[in-house]
């Protein structure tokens, strides 16, 4: 099943489905492939950012954070 965020125009899909019943293989390129140095730095990064940014902040810096976090998640939807 393809996602819903699918780059594919209705035509593409409306081929591959075809494609697909029919039993004939569906021409799908590969995925990019990624910079692995880039992938490890970034990472290396995300593991150590939250960590470094709350030793930064003051007690008072962190309740406030923690206040406005729980003020998001109990807010009442309004549509």
């Amino acid at each position: 099943m393809l996602k819903r965020s699918s780059k594919l125009d209705l035509n593409q899909l409306a081929k591959r489905i075809v494609d697909e019943a029919t039993g004939e293989e569906p021409i799908t390129p590969p995925p990019p492939q990624k910079n692995q140095a880039a992938v490890e730095l970034g990472r290396l990064g995300g593991k150590k950012g939250g960590k470094a940014r709350a030793e930064t902040l003051t007690p008072e810096q962190r309740s406030e954070i923690a206040r406005t976090a729980a003020e998001a998640r109990w807010k009442k939807k309004t549509s």
